[in-house]
């Protein structure tokens, strides 16, 4: 897969896994423990899964092709445990 593909792919992992994270933490978590409705945790939270374990693995995959350093890798990675982390990656690194 080119380079390009790879930026494309990654980009869209973490914007959906970033919209994914606030829509667990904005939405999803208050319904579940104020109002006693976890459904919405499970659906959401399974599909924020999928996307965090892309957005490693396409975080680890373009480290050498976009040569970062020690630093920058873990800068990105540590980004997907922030509230609008991904959306700064995004920005700064892509």
């Amino acid at each position: 897969m080119s380079l390009e593909k790879q930026l494309t792919l990654f980009k869209w992992i973490s914007i959906l896994e970033g919209i994914s994270f606030l829509l667990l933490l904005g939405i999803a978590m208050p319904l579940k423990y104020i109002l006693d409705m976890p459904q919405m945790v499970q659906q959401v939270g399974m599909i924020h899964g999928v996307l965090f374990i892309g957005y490693v693995l396409g975080g680890f995959l373009l480290k050498q092709p976009m040569n970062w350093n020690r630093r920058q890798v873990l800068t990105v990675l540590g980004c997907s445990l922030i509230p609008f982390g991904p959306f700064y990656v995004e920005r700064k690194y892509l």
